[in-house]
């Protein structure tokens, strides 16, 4: 009886194959729908798990889709909506806060315009560090 390390093929042998592109679907389609593994293909072929792959990537009817599969649990799921509703609230609180920064920078325009007076404050001039009495702030001797 023949045994199948008789009908094993050589290095060179193997490099000279060629798989039909018909093979290579229908070996693909085995794949995809679960009849048969990617280690079965090789073993039984003598192929290499790479050129597997590159018939799966080549062949193969999910190489299109860009969609996966996310797989969380339930306390996952409620944890990530109440970190959106979170950003939610955050948002509308900084929207609100920029409005009235707004508000008041142009009620501060308003009033410079209508007093004639500069209300900003200016950060180029240096605040004095003295108490405001003149002289020495020396104790008595």
């Amino acid at each position: 009886m023949a045994t199948r390390e008789q009908f094993k093929m050589t290095v060179a042998e193997r490099r000279r194959r060629h798989f039909s592109d018909s093979f290579k679907i229908q070996k693909v389609r085995e794949l995809e729908s679960g009849k048969t593994k990617v280690s079965e293909i090789c073993k039984l072929y003598e192929v290499s798990e790479v050129s597997v792959y590159r018939w799966l990537n080549k062949f193969g009817t999910m190489k299109n889709k860009k969609e996966r599969l996310i797989v969380e649990t339930d306390s996952d799921t409620r944890q990530l909506l109440a970190l959106k509703k979170k950003v939610a609230e955050l948002e509308r609180v900084i929207g609100q806060k920029q409005i009235i920064i707004d508000f008041k920078d142009k009620m501060i325009e308003l009033a410079e315009e209508t007093y004639g007076v500069d209300i900003k404050k200016k950060f180029s001039t240096q605040q004095s560090n003295t108490s405001g009495n003149e002289g020495n702030n020396t104790g008595l001797a």
